[in-house]
């Protein structure tokens, strides 16, 4: 069965080489069978979203860029280290970029009960869309947990 936009979606589904099977195969978000579960406790928030239009380092067909800032907070009673991340980008065409990688912004956080990690990234876009993220990791006792990004819209503003 062809899933739908399967044409037009884009996809980086490489396995991490830490954590070779991310995803959540229930709910269409990831690019495999999920072997992980939520930790209750952890907890992910997009604390800002910045839009910046144009200018010579943004490609012409997306001169739309997205910069957000993201909080992950271990709130459990275990110490958690986080080895990669997916992002999912919905377009307003219905095409889907599919992004999965090792680490966060090139680190490989180790949180502690009561600590957070903060970060910036960014998306460019020619088009709205909505992006949502997940974060994988194994806790102290070895068990794979990952804490969801609830989504956000990446809305262009309009003149």
């Amino acid at each position: 069965m062809q899933r739908p936009n399967a044409g037009r979606e884009k996809r980086n589904c490489g396995r991490s080489r830490d954590f070779p099977a991310f995803g959540f195969a229930d709910s269409g978000f990831g690019c495999g069978v999920s072997r992980s579960r939520e930790l209750p406790g952890l907890s992910a928030r997009l604390d800002k979203l910045c839009y910046h239009h144009g200018g010579a380092s943004l490609p012409t067909d997306k001169p739309h860029a997205f910069v957000y800032f993201i909080t992950i907070k271990n709130g459990s009673d275990r110490t958690v280290t986080f080895l990669g991340r997916k992002w999912v980008v919905q377009h307003s065409d219905g095409s889907r970029l599919v992004v999965e990688g090792d680490g966060i912004v090139g680190e490989k956080p180790r949180l502690e009960p009561g600590e957070q990690f903060s970060y910036n990234s960014y998306h460019v876009t020619g088009l709205d869309a909505s992006a949502q993220g997940s974060f994988h990791g194994v806790d102290e006792l070895g068990h794979r947990v990952h804490v969801v990004v609830p989504a956000f819209a990446l809305s262009i503003p309009r003149a």
